[in-house]
This record gives C-alpha cells, structure tokens and sequence, in this order.
C-alpha cells in the first residue's frame, strides 16, 4: 500500500515520526514535505497529496498542520478525494467505516506523537463498511 503524506511548518516532528513508523511496517511512502519549521502554506502540500490519491499514484493520504482544518479544507476541494480531521481514533475509525475517506488529516498541534500515531494506525486498519454508507457517499458528489 502507498501513502502520500503532507503537511505544513507545524508537521514536521509528527510527520516524521508516522513516515518512520510506516516505512517500518513496510508501506511505501510518498512524502511532499515540508520537512522544515519555516513558515510555508498548508495548500501547497495538501494538494500535492490530493493529487496523488486523485490519480491513484497512492491508495491514501495524510496531510498534517496545525489545527488540521486549513489542510484539511484544501484537500477537500478535490473531487472524489474524501479528507477528515481525527482527533481520536475513534473519529478515525468512523471516517473510514462510514464515509470512505481516503485522506486523514491531523491537528499537529493538539496531539502527542503517540496520539498521531494511534490515529494513523486506526485510519490504516478499519475498512469501509459499504452498504447503506455507499449511498450516501455517492452524494456527496453530484
């Protein structure tokens, strides 16, 4: 499985620690940046992991900055990319079981690197649920 992750000045320590922890478990990683607390704009790599999911270059995507929502709102804008915040795992495992996300997006801010991790493991392990989740996911595009 490919991920495609991203993220903003605020991501770096939490980035790193998931992109360890998955090139460890033996998922292939795509990885756009930043790796740098200087200040840059949360679009610029959102899309870039957007893109990735959107063209099936990966088969999900993380995205990390500070409060999660900027990010978060970008990745969005991509038609049949599905981004949620995660707070907890268990918000995590509901985006994946009830609405098919395909991107995870993370408050970097607001979470220890245990928390972001716990998060990412759930996000990566909890299939979609199908059935009466389906209809609903295929309206969220027109």
């Amino acid at each position: 499985m490919k991920i495609a992750i991203g993220g903003d000045h605020a991501s770096p320590d939490l980035k790193k620690f998931i992109v360890d922890y998955l090139k460890k478990e033996g998922y292939e990683v795509e990885d756009f940046g930043t790796h740098s607390t200087e200040s840059v704009d949360y679009p610029d790599f959102g899309h870039r992991v957007a893109s990735s999911v959107y063209y099936k270059d990966s088969d999900l995507g993380i995205v990390i900055c500070g409060s999660g929502n900027g990010i978060n709102m970008s990745v969005n804008k991509w038609l049949y990319v599905r981004s949620a915040l995660c707070w907890k795992p268990e918000i995590a495992e509901l985006a994946r079981q009830h609405n098919d996300a395909n991107v995870l997006a993370l408050p970097a801010r607001f979470l220890t690197l245990a928390e972001g991790l716990d998060i990412v493991k759930i996000f990566l392990n909890t299939e979609f649920e199908g059935g009466r989740h389906q209809k609903r996911i295929d309206k969220i595009v027109p």
